[in-house]
Order: C-alpha cells, then sequence, then structure tokens
C-alpha cells in the first residue's frame, strides 16, 4: 500500500520502527480513541500489544492508518465501504503478483524446453 498523495499536511512518518498510540495519533492527525475503534473495524489494522496492552505501531500500520483516513474523510467512503475498498485493493495486488509470477514461469518453461529441443538432436 502505497502512502496517499493527498496526505500532504501531515507530518512525515520517521525512521522509527515502533510508535505509540499518541505518536500514531499526531502523526495521521487522529484522535486515539478513533485507532481504537477503527482496529475493531478494520481487521488489516493490528499494532503489537505489549507491557500491560500498551499499542505499538508500526511503519505500514501508519501508512494503512492514512489511507484509511483518506478513504473517510478525504472521499468520503463509509466504514463498509473503506473496507470494501481495501480489500479489493490488496485482492487486485493478489492477481498482479499471480499474473507475474504465472509469466516468469512461463518463460523459464519454454527455455527449459528450447534447450531440450536442442539437444534432443
Amino acid at each position: 500500500m502505497l502512502e496517499p498523495t493527498n496526505n500532504n499536511e501531515l507530518p512525515v512518518i520517521p525512521g522509527k520502527r515502533y510508535f505509540t498510540i499518541g505518536e500514531v495519533s499526531e502523526l495521521c492527525a487522529v484522535k486515539p480513541h478513533v485507532l481504537r475503534y477503527w482496529e475493531q473495524e478494520f481487521s488489516q489494522l493490528k499494532p503489537i500489544k505489549r507491557r500491560g496492552n500498551r499499542r505499538y505501531y508500526q511503519r505500514q500500520d501508519v501508512v494503512l492508518i492514512r489511507q484509511i483516513r483518506n478513504l473517510l474523510y478525504e472521499q468520503g467512503f463509509t466504514i463498509g465501504g473503506a473496507k470494501q475498498h481495501l480489500i479489493s485493493e490488496v485482492a487486485e495486488d493478489d492477481l498482479q503478483k499471480s499474473q507475474q509470477i504465472i509469466h516468469q514461469l512461463r518463460l523459464e518453461l519454454e527455455e527449459v524446453l528450447a534447450l531440450l529441443q536442442r539437444n534432443s538432436f
């Protein structure tokens, strides 16, 4: 998932490994209680929980939250619509990856076939 381009007003995501809910709140301009609610609604959003149930978000979580924020606040999606959009986006990515793998396998098999045909004489 790429970071939406219309989030230019949001701060740059620092090069840290983990972020607290307060840091993510500031980075994404979303209140902490909204982040906790989105965790329940979006299955893709699963921060690591440690010591006393404290949440630690990774960079990909922050990017996903910014994408969810964009879908809900900028593009006017409902929660259900945003869920479907994210699911279909993942399905498209999986389809493209599968097609690339199949294409690469076909090229390799054609090379093997050509070698076998040359060596059979």
